[in-house]
């Protein structure tokens, strides 16, 4: 059979050439199919490269957007931290004592002369016995003369009482004058308060002191025939170059003094009471609000977010780019392979 097969394909040769050929143009036939499938399917790849693209340039228009906010706040948190330089903001704080530093009471008596002086607790002030007539003088006390600060020429007598200190049991000062004869329709006494009577009693040059504290601060009068309660509060004020001023507020309240001495007389009487208002010590200082720390942290954030959006939109371009020569690359295998 072998044999038998052999002689009919050298008998018949072109026989088998046409099923051959006719093979061949059957596959060639199979082949047209998929040439056209492969012509359909770039088109779909094209239309998802176009989304992406499209994607990636709405997502490259969101980070320039973001880049420009992110521009406008440095510009506008770099504003805000030189206006907030210029103009500091006036801090107030109240600290809670005990005890003051017992503050000195400049009295400028003139022709009046101290009756008396005592320091009460808790608000109680006992009746006068002999209103008029020389007291107990138990505060410490001190004289002094020096020249006006402000004309250089006249001379001044002042008498310094040591205020009081134990703002817990309300401590006040209570003090008594006496005027015999006055040439003026009203008749008062100037003083006036500062910081620390220590200070005054350690000072070698106490005129100059009194001088200092006249300049420094300011001065009130109480009057004759009333009894004057004045309560003080504390301010103390820090300064740009660090030094520290203080100063007094105070209350004043005026109650009429009833004389009840037998006889009429023409002599003046003055009545004068000094308490602490509260325990607190007002400190005020000027802060600058703006934190340049966080001033640096929030322009760090920025930047960084600035190098983010660039290194994206880099990024995007050069992967659009990529996608753009692998789809002209496809386009031209296409192409050839067709042609």
């Amino acid at each position: 059979q072998l044999s038998e097969d052999v002689e009919r394909v050298s008998e018949n040769p072109t026989e088998e050439r046409e099923g051959d050929m006719e093979v061949h143009e059957d596959s060639s036939s199979v082949i047209l199919p998929d040439g056209e499938l492969g012509t359909t399917t770039p088109s779909l790849r094209f239309s998802k490269t176009c989304l992406k693209n499209v994607f990636s340039v709405i997502l490259l228009f969101i980070y320039l957007l973001l880049m420009a906010v992110a521009v406008f706040l440095v510009y506008q948190t770099i504003s805000d931290f030189r206006e907030k330089l210029k103009h500091p903001v006036m801090s107030v704080t109240y600290k809670e004592v005990s005890f003051y530093d017992a503050p000195g009471i400049a009295f400028y008596p003139g022709r009046a002369r101290l009756l008396s002086c005592k320091h009460h607790y808790y608000d109680h002030i006992p009746p006068l016995i002999n209103p008029g007539q020389p007291g107990d003088i138990e505060c410490t006390t001190q004289r002094i003369n020096y020249t006006d600060p402000f004309t250089n020429q006249t001379m001044k007598y002042a008498l310094v009482v040591q205020g009081p200190r134990d703002v817990k049991k309300r401590e006040l000062v209570f003090l008594q004058f006496h005027l015999n004869e006055t040439d003026q329709d009203f008749s008062a006494i100037d003083y006036l308060l500062f910081s620390s009577f220590q200070e005054f009693v350690s000072s070698p040059e106490k005129a100059k002191f009194m001088k200092d504290c006249e300049s420094s601060y300011s001065s009130w009068k109480f009057s004759a025939g009333f009894r004057t309660w004045v309560k003080m509060s504390l301010v103390k004020t820090k300064e740009e170059d660090g030094s520290e001023t203080v100063e007094f507020k105070q209350e004043t309240s005026v109650v009429n003094y009833i004389d009840q001495r037998t006889k009429p007389r023409s002599d003046q009487l003055f009545f004068v009471v000094f308490e602490w208002k509260d325990p607190f010590i007002q400190t005020v200082q000027d802060i600058i609000t703006a934190n340049p720390w966080n001033m640096i942290a929030l322009l760090c954030g920025i930047f960084l977010a600035l190098f983010k959006a660039a290194d994206f939109a880099k990024l995007s371009v050069k992967w659009m780019i990529k996608i753009r020569r692998r789809h002209l690359k496809r386009t031209r295998q296409v192409t050839n392979h067709i042609s």
